[in-house]
């Protein structure tokens, strides 16, 4: 049994079925934890998928604007008659 760092609750974990590293939800406050450490068994909060999501994010924002730099400078090469 561990406890949870955001509520202290006590979570049932099932040793012999999970692994260092591997995701656990909190049945009290639904907080996504990962396990820290197998004996004693610990709980610590998971990494933010977030941050990862935000550094794709500005990378499809730079792609994007090289495309429309690439689109402005098409057009300014020619003259509608």
């Amino acid at each position: 049994m561990a406890t949870c760092p955001e509520c202290d609750a006590e979570v049932e974990i099932s040793e012999t079925d999970v692994e260092l590293g591997d995701d656990v939800t909190c049945p009290e406050c639904g907080q996504t934890l990962v396990i820290s450490n197998m004996e004693p068994l610990e709980l610590d909060f998971a990494p933010d998928d977030d941050d990862d999501d935000d550094e794709k994010d500005d990378d499809d924002d730079e792609e994007e604007d090289d495309d429309e730099e690439d689109d402005e400078e098409d057009g300014a090469d020619w003259k509608e008659e």
